[in-house]
C-alpha cells in the first residue's frame, strides 16, 4: 500500500498538482492504467479548443450573462468588439454578471469579463487586463492549462488510460475542468510574457499604452483594502501588481510614450436615446389697435 502511494504521488507531482486527497486510492491496475495511458497520451490544439468550448458552454450556463442590450454588453463590445481574430485563433466576449474582479480566456478563443471588474476600470485599462488575457492565447499558456486540468482529472478517475487521445468527459469533470480554467495558475514567465503581449498590442492598435500600469496599480491598491484576501488569492501566482506597474511604465519610457495616466469616466449603463425635441409650434397673434 505504501508503494502505491509513493507512485500516485510521483504521478501528482509530474502534473505540478500541489494537493492530493487523502481518498483517492489507485489499485494496482489502475495505475498502470495510468501510466500507459499518460506515456501515450497527446493533446493538441484542436483537442484544448474543443474541451475549452464544452467547459465554457457549461460555465455559460451556470453564469449571469450580460444580454446583448445590457450595458455591460454593449460596452464591451464597443471597446472589444473590433477584435475578434488573432493569430491563427478567433475570439468571442461575454460578461458574467458577478462582483469579482476577474476575466479569462480559453484555448478556443472564448473571453468571459466580470463586470466587477468593469465597474472599476475605463476602456483603456480594460483593453489592457483583456490583452493579457489573450496574450495567454496567443501563447499557448490556456491549451497548457485546459490540458493540465483533463489530465488532471484523467489521473484522479483514471480514464487517462486506454487511449492516446482525448476521451469524453462527463458533465462533472467539465465543471471542474472550467473552475480550473479560472483559476488557471500561471507561472511567472508566462504572466510577464502575457503583459508584454498586452502592451504590444495596445501599441499596435493605437491605445495608451500608460493605461496598463493604470491598471495595476489599480490591482495594487484593491490588495490593500477590503478586498484585499479575494486579490491575494486571484494575484496569487502572478508577479507583484506594483512590480509589473513598474515594468509596464518602463517599456512606455522606452518607447518614448509614457505619461501618468488619468482615468477615464466609466460608463456601464445603456445610452440614453437621442431623441428629437419637435419645437412646439404656437400661433402669433396680433392685436389691432383701436
Amino acid at each position: 500500500m505504501k508503494k502505491k502511494t509513493i507512485i500516485a504521488g510521483i504521478l501528482f507531482a509530474a502534473f505540478g498538482l500541489t494537493k492530493m486527497s487523502a481518498q483517492i486510492n489507485f489499485g494496482d491496475k489502475a495505475i498502470g492504467a495510468v501510466q500507459k495511458g499518460v506515456t501515450g497520451f497527446t493533446f493538441s490544439n484542436a483537442d484544448a479548443a474543443k474541451l475549452s468550448k464544452e467547459a465554457v458552454d457549461k460555465l455559460d450556463s451556470e453564469h449571469e450573462i450580460a444580454g446583448p442590450s445590457d450595458g455591460y454588453a454593449l460596452r464591451l463590445n464597443r471597446v472589444f468588439g473590433k477584435h475578434v481574430s488573432g493569430e491563427g485563433f478567433s475570439l468571442n466576449y461575454k460578461v458574467y454578471k458577478l462582483k469579482e474582479v476577474n476575466a479569462f480566456a480559453t484555448a478556443d478563443g472564448s473571453v468571459r469579463v466580470y463586470s466587477g471588474l468593469m465597474d472599476i476600470m475605463d476602456d483603456n485599462e480594460l483593453i489592457a487586463v483583456i490583452g493579457h488575457e489573450i496574450g495567454h492565447v496567443a501563447n499557448n499558456d490556456s491549451r497548457d492549462a485546459v490540458r493540465a486540468a483533463y489530465q488532471k482529472e484523467a489521473l484522479m478517475d483514471g480514464v487517462a488510460s486506454q487511449s492516446a487521445t482525448v476521451a469524453t468527459v462527463t458533465d462533472s469533470q467539465l465543471g471542474k475542468i472550467g473552475s480550473a480554467i479560472i483559476d488557471s495558475k500561471y507561472s511567472r514567465k508566462q504572466e510577464s510574457e502575457a503583459d508584454l503581449y498586452a502592451y504590444n498590442f495596445m501599441k499596435k492598435n493605437g491605445y495608451n499604452v500608460n493605461a496598463e500600469e493604470s491598471a495595476f496599480r489599480i490591482l495594487a491598491k484593491m490588495s490593500e483594502g477590503s478586498q484585499a484576501s479575494f486579490i491575494d488569492q486571484m494575484m496569487s501566482s502572478h508577479p507583484d501588481s506594483n512590480k509589473r506597474a513598474d515594468e509596464a511604465k518602463k517599456r512606455a519610457e522606452k518607447d518614448g510614450l509614457y505619461k501618468p495616466y488619468v482615468q477615464q469616466k466609466i460608463v456601464n449603463t445603456v445610452p440614453a436615446a437621442t431623441t428629437t425635441k419637435k419645437a412646439a409650434k404656437t400661433k402669433k397673434t396680433t392685436t389691432k389697435k383701436k
